[in-house]
């Protein structure tokens, strides 16, 4: 039997599965806890200190880096992205 998917893209599939969106959500908080993650350890900032300055409490700041949580408001990452010196980005295309 020939397999449906053999010359399909992965996006494709997933679209075909239709998990095509929540994938993408997950993969893309993932790469934003991943990258806020490396910043703070090289300004040496721990999550107890994040959260102060972030004004807030150090759950939100384990939030903010799980990757499994894509529950989080833009206000709050760029919050972070901002403590951290950085700008968050994001762009339609």
């Amino acid at each position: 039997m020939q397999n449906k998917h053999i010359g399909s893209d992965f996006d494709e599939f997933l679209r075909e599965e239709d998990i095509y969106e929540e994938a993408k959500d997950i993969a893309i908080k993932r790469v934003i806890a991943y990258q806020l993650e490396l910043e703070m350890k090289a300004q040496k900032i721990t999550k107890t200190k994040m959260a102060e300055m972030m004004n807030t409490s150090r759950a939100v700041v384990n939030r903010l880096l799980n990757p499994d949580n894509t529950s989080l408001t833009l206000n709050t990452l760029e919050l972070a992205t901002k403590v951290l010196g950085k700008k968050l980005n994001i762009s339609i295309t």
